[in-house]
């Protein structure tokens, strides 16, 4: 049976939870994206973000029969892949290199001082990110490339709206000194 993608959201997940794998795997078409780029937002590196998006899924697949509000399904799944972020991060010894994907800048054809510039500047963005905290790194992450509401981002990492803002602000504050050089 061919689930059709156009399906409004909450009827996937309905049909999901009565075990269509079909509805599943349209859901998953439709987030894996966005789970995947929260995940290596996150963490800065690609195969640890691919495994944490991976596993993030499976789970949402595993515990698809508990959620009971089939609107809620994108913060609850957003919520799933970024504690399973944190907890990565929070298990990485400090010394742990983040590794960058720059197949962005090669594919878009700059120029070689363009190139390093961009490579320069992305390096010092990701430096600055992995100093922070990983709730401020999260919360900024969730905040400003994802472009999700303080409600939401304080569901997602179980915390209030005051906190998250608290969070953002002191991530802004550490971006805006680290970065101060490329101003």
């Amino acid at each position: 049976m061919h689930t059709d993608t156009a399906l409004p959201e909450s009827v996937l997940v309905e049909r999901a939870q009565d075990g269509d794998d079909h509805a599943f795997e349209a859901l998953v078409r439709r987030h894996q994206d966005t789970v995947y780029r929260i995940a290596l937002r996150t963490l800065g590196d690609a195969a640890e973000a691919r495994d944490t998006a991976q596993e993030a899924l499976i789970t949402a697949w595993r515990r698809l029969p508990d959620l009971r509000d089939p609107q809620a399904f994108p913060a609850w799944l957003h919520r799933m892949v970024g504690r399973l972020a944190l907890n990565a991060l929070r298990a990485r010894r400090p010394e742990d290199p983040a590794e960058e994907d720059h197949s962005e800048l090669r594919e878009r054809g700059a120029g070689p001082v363009d190139r390093a510039l961009a490579t320069d500047l992305h390096e010092a963005l990701r430096a600055a990110l992995a100093g922070l905290p990983p709730p401020q790194r999260i919360c900024w992450v969730l905040r400003e490339m994802e472009g999700l509401g303080y409600e939401e981002i304080a569901e997602i990492v179980d915390t209030t709206p005051t906190a998250v803002r608290g969070r953002i602000h002191r991530a802004r504050t550490h971006l805006v000194e680290a970065l101060e050089p490329w101003r």
